[in-house]
This record gives structure tokens, sequence and C-alpha cells, in this order.
């Protein structure tokens, strides 16, 4: 089998409503969806992650101009060859960031190939299902203009527990005071058993984020994400050595190189890389061998549309309790319920919340049928 084609649908779309984070304001949702085409009929599709603000021109680029030369004409069952040899070509102006988001996409598509050529779901390529239902936490939790907060807050929670979930996470980084005190709003209007998570996106310096710790160690949260930014190795070491509550970061972490550094550190309880940004199916199955190796949870992130989240769910099935026990600690699938206007038809409605859980979809490959017409409608005509 022989790769043929390679090609890239940057999509994007306004929202209706902007909502904004620590890191500013969301007016649309985007995505980069790379199309791999082989000679023998065989289609697979991956995605590269879109940050809040970041522009569907740049993966896109990359892997039209270069990554999809070098890999026309390979074998898609050379997964490990094809991501070692991109990721070498590109190491002088790559190693993370764009580059590693970008080869994510490609090596996603590679694993929905030969899942299909082998009519197996992924999870079965990487050993085996360790579960295939998976419980969900939704992240939302967004600011918006005109709402009084933290009452908007403890509304959208409510909403949440309504629709199943016993895990959440919001988002934080909009003071310090402003903070502890809207967390522990939202905790005390929770019952006791559902599992609260913040998200600050790397918004503070160490001493701010060492007075959040300490404001919030009396306190339930499940897990303080991204308290400072990721380039910050000894602070996230520093902030777990104080903690009372689990120190989490990953999604700003790219490829087994720079996670070891954090598990050298014991830098964090859990780590979250996206298999859409942080390596694609090929690296997060060694970046989860270091973390079996050094006995630390991971919980990976998910932000972008429904290719994203059934690798995500693929990938979430095949990870080992760590350690396995009685009553392990098992990794969830964040559910993104921030506006997104094709999140879900991108891929057919192809995954559904039922009583609490998702079911890991039992498929060939990611196990979701990928709308063409979808792709084509949000196309960002000007993007190449």
């Amino acid at each position: 089998m022989k790769i043929t084609e390679i090609n890239v649908y940057p999509i994007e779309t306004p929202i209706e409503q902007e909502f904004y984070y620590s890191m500013g304001y969301v007016d649309k949702r985007a995505s980069v969806i790379v199309e791999v085409v082989t000679d023998e009929g065989y289609v697979g599709y991956g995605e590269s992650l879109c940050h809040g603000q970041q522009p569907v021109e740049a993966s896109a680029a990359m892997i039209q101009y270069g990554y999809a030369p070098l890999i026309v004409g390979k074998d898609p069952f050379q997964r490990d060859i094809i991501w070692e040899t991109l990721y070498n070509r590109s190491r002088p102006y790559g190693q993370g960031g764009i580059a590693v988001n970008a080869l994510s996409g490609v090596d996603i598509a590679l694993w929905d190939i030969v899942g299909k050529a082998t009519g197996q779901p992924i999870y079965q390529l990487l050993g085996g299902a360790y579960r295939i239902e998976i419980t969900p936490y939704a992240t939302g939790f967004h600011r918006k203009e005109g709402l009084k907060y933290p009452e908007a807050l403890i509304e959208e929670a409510h909403r949440h527990l309504d629709n199943g979930f016993r895990a959440m996470k919001m988002k934080a980084g909009f003071g310090v005071e402003d903070d502890i005190q809207t967390i522990k709003a939202v905790r005390d209007a929770l019952p006791d058993d559902v599992r609260l998570m913040a998200d600050f996106n790397g918004a503070y310096d160490l001493g701010s984020a060492k007075r959040i710790v300490h404001g919030l160690n009396e306190d339930s949260i499940f897990f303080l994400e991204e308290l400072i930014p990721p380039e910050d190795l000894e602070g996230y070491a520093y902030l777990r050595s104080i903690s009372h509550n689990y120190i989490a970061a990953g999604e700003n972490i790219f490829t087994k190189i720079r996670y070891k550094d954090f598990f050298e550190k014991r830098a964090l309880d859990i780590i979250q890389p996206d298999i859409s940004s942080s390596g694609g199916f090929t690296e997060l199955k060694k970046i989860l061998a270091l973390a079996q190796a050094y006995n630390t949870l991971m919980f990976p992130h998910v932000w972008g549309s429904g290719v994203s989240m059934a690798a995500a769910l693929q990938f979430i099935a095949a990870v080992p309790p760590m350690p396995i026990s009685i009553h392990p600690l098992e990794p969830m699938l964040e559910y993104d319920h921030a506006q997104h206007p094709f999140r879900l038809d991108i891929i057919c409605n192809g995954i559904r919340l039922e009583n609490g859980k998702v079911t890991v979809p039992s498929g060939p490959g990611l196990g979701v049928t990928v709308d063409k017409d979808i792709l084509e409608h949000y196309r960002k005509k000007s993007a190449l």
C-alpha cells in the first residue's frame, strides 16, 4: 500500500457570542483536518489542533509544504519511520509547536488508515482496550461579557449535572483573589462526589500560583491545570511539592523528549498531552510508556473537533490504570462544551454521551465517519 495524496482542510467559522479566558478572547472555532489517500482506496483522517487564537494557516502550511512531499509514495503501515523522518527533517525549525502540531494530524490519519485496512479499531492496534466506556468531564465555564460571576458559573455547573456529568473543569486565571473565591463558590455549589478541576492556561507567575495553591489547599479540587507557563519546569515541581490537590499540565508540552524532563523532575501529578498536538498516536504511546515508568497519571487534553475526540477516545481506551488496582484512578475524557458549530457534525454525530459515559467507537480506525461536505462547507478558502 502506498500513500498517493495528502489533502489539507483548514476550517473555521465564527461563533454567535465570543467568550474569553485568561489568554484573551475567542470569536471563532477552527481546526486543520488532514486527509491521507492510498492507492488501495483506504482514506484516513487526522486533526491538527487549533487553540482559540491559533491561525489555521500555520499547521496547514506545515503539512502541505513541509510534510506532504516527503510522505507521498510511502507505506502508511510504516508509521514510526514516517514520524521520525518528519520530526528529523523539521528539527532545525521545529521540535515542538506548529511542527509537532502538524505532524500529529498526519500521524492520526495514518493510524486511521491502518485500522481500516486491518478491520480493527485503533485501540486494538495499541494493544487492546482497558475500558470501552469512558467517564467524561465537561470543559467550559468560559467568561462572557454581561454575565454576573460566580453566579453564571454555578448555573452552568448545574446544567452539566443535569446532563449527566459527574466531573467538570472551569476556566480560571482572572486574578488571584477572584480565582480563589470563584473556585470555592463553584465547589461549594456541587455535591461532594462531583469532581471539580480548574484550568488557568498558564496565566500566573510562580508567586501568584503559590498563593492560589495555598488558598485552595483545604478544598477538594481534583486538579489544578497549567497554573504557570509550560517553560517553568522547576516551578511546576515546586507547586507539586506544596499542593494538596493534583497538579496537571501538558497540552503545550511536545513529544517524549520534553516530557522526559518533567518526569525526571517529578513536576506533575497528571500529564495532559493532546493527541492532536503533542505527537499523535505514535508519540503518545511513547509518552505513555514514560508515564508508566514514572508511575504518573495520564489524562489527555482534548479541545478540537470530533476527529480529535474520536482519536482521544481510541487512545484513552488503551491507557492502563497506573498502577492497576482494585480502585484505580481511571483516565477521563475532556468533553468541550464551548460553542463549536462543527464539533460533532464533522463526524456525523458519531460520539454520544449516554448515562454519564461515552462509548469508544468500535469500528475500524477512528471508528467514525468524516463528513466531507462539512469539511468543504467550513473550509477557509483563502487559507493557502
